[in-house]
């Protein structure tokens, strides 16, 4: 306030003297300090009377209203406008803009679409030395030693590879260049088809029985059924979340019902005749990264990132049993033995683990595979179809190979330069594996 006490008069009697300063300030603030001149306590609110408190129904008590109390909180013409403005704000920020599906269109790479016989590429040749329409497997299967072949045509990473189903005379690989694309296995080993349709990376396929169409599964939040033959996209389902695996039922009786596991930690089944969702398996806790049909396909396993493995009974949503230790990592790729009788589940604590496929589901313990390094990676396994070896590929680019016996990593071949995903043994070779990575390149080893 610009003024003080002089501390050398008597201070006794103040008087207008007894200040240095500011001495007009000091009087009219009748020499108070910063401390006492506090503002005066705001008078309190007052409240309505509220009778007498023997009258029950007029006394109003502690309950009364304030005297400038409004009754309605309806915001004035302004304040609308400011809310307006922030609300619509809001709404843009958050929506994700609703994609439309991608355009759909293939391109044949090859100059005749069918021979002089009128047969597609679909027809399984029958001049490559070795009987693909043959229900036998090999007796004997060797390692893999040399590269035979590299496809080359995806820009960005290969995410996954298919054969076709019984004979594999033709290979499926879909990519995060957002393209799918149909490969020969034999003969010249041309790219016979691109198939174009999501406008994200595409995630998972998978043929029907026949081989005569497939699905997609990709993260613009679509799954896709192709004909494989003319290209032609024949329908699209979605339900506005990511598919992260898709598989056809394989039962003959069945092959219109498809299921996919969901970001939401749904698995959901369609019916391809309606395009309808007719069933749910809501019960795992995170995101179901793979499906995998075991039992004569009267049940399918599924497993997610909640670290757990689920059973389930076709169209009955409740797992019949839960498979969940505290030690157990999550698994992102399970694949099932020739035989039936094993599940084979990459591990992220870079092992594979071997579940019995058959009515227990317990894990075996003597049969523990490692040696690689795959955390992070969902890098899918496979086995030799005499069921002599384990082959998967890892997160250095490796194939490693393992004795099934033995459980002994026999061999490891550098076979891409990032990550190797995927590896498939062919079914009725003896020593032929396809390899895929992230490097966009596709292998044939043998």
């Amino acid at each position: 306030f610009c003024y003080a006490l002089d501390p050398s008069v008597d201070t006794t009697q103040v008087s207008s003297s007894s200040y240095i300063g500011a001495v007009e300030e000091a009087e009219k603030n009748k020499g108070l300090t910063v401390f006492e001149a506090g503002p005066k306590k705001a008078e309190k609110r007052k409240k309505v009377k509220g009778g007498d408190a023997s009258e029950i129904d007029s006394f109003l008590g502690p309950w009364a209203k304030y005297q400038d109390e409004k009754g309605v909180a309806k915001p004035s013409e302004d304040e609308q406008k400011e809310l307006d403005d922030i609300i619509a704000k809001r709404q843009k920020k958050g929506r994700n803009e609703d994609e439309s599906p991608a355009e759909e269109k293939t391109i044949l790479h090859v100059k005749d679409a069918y021979d002089y016989q009128g047969r597609s590429y679909l027809h399984i040749p029958q001049d490559v030395g070795i009987n693909l329409r043959s229900a036998d497997i090999p007796e004997k299967c060797y390692l893999p030693k040399k590269q035979l072949h590299v496809w080359t045509g995806h820009t960005k990473g290969v995410s996954a590879i298919r054969l076709f189903p019984a004979s594999g005379h033709l290979l499926l690989s879909c990519s995060m260049d957002c393209k799918i694309k149909l490969w020969e296995v034999y003969n010249d080993r041309r790219c016979l088809r691109t198939f174009i349709g999501h406008s994200k990376a595409v995630r998972d396929i998978c043929f029907n029985n026949s081989g005569t169409q497939f699905l997609s599964a990709a993260y613009d939040r679509y799954l896709k059924l192709w004909d494989s033959e003319t290209g032609q996209c024949i329908s699209r389902f979605t339900n506005r979340k990511v598919p992260y695996c898709v598989k056809f039922n394989p039962d003959e009786d069945k092959q219109n019902l498809f299921v996919a596991g969901m970001s939401d930690k749904k698995i959901v089944q369609w019916d391809i005749r309606s395009g309808e969702v007719v069933q749910e398996y809501d019960r795992h806790l995170g995101a179901v990264n793979t499906i995998t049909f075991v039992d004569e396909n009267r049940r399918f396993v599924s497993t997610s990132d909640d670290k757990s493995l689920r059973v389930w009974e076709w169209d009955i949503p409740v797992d019949f049993k839960y498979i969940a230790e505290p030690s157990m990592h999550s698994m992102p790729a399970v694949t099932l033995s020739p035989n039936g009788k094993w599940l084979a589940c990459q591990s992220m604590d870079n092992q594979i683990l071997i579940f019995g496929a058959q009515n227990r589901f317990r894990l075996n313990k003597k049969k523990i595979f490692k040696g690689h390094m795959v955390a992070g990676y969902a890098c899918q396994v496979d086995f030799s179809p005499d069921m002599s070896y384990v082959v998967s590929g890892d997160a250095d680019g490796k194939l490693n190979i393992w004795d099934w016996k033995t459980t002994k990593l026999y061999h490891r071949i550098k076979a891409h330069d990032k990550v190797c995903i995927s590896a498939l043994w062919h079914p009725h070779e003896t020593s032929k594996v396809i390899t895929c990575g992230w490097d966009g390149q596709i292998k044939l080893w043998d």
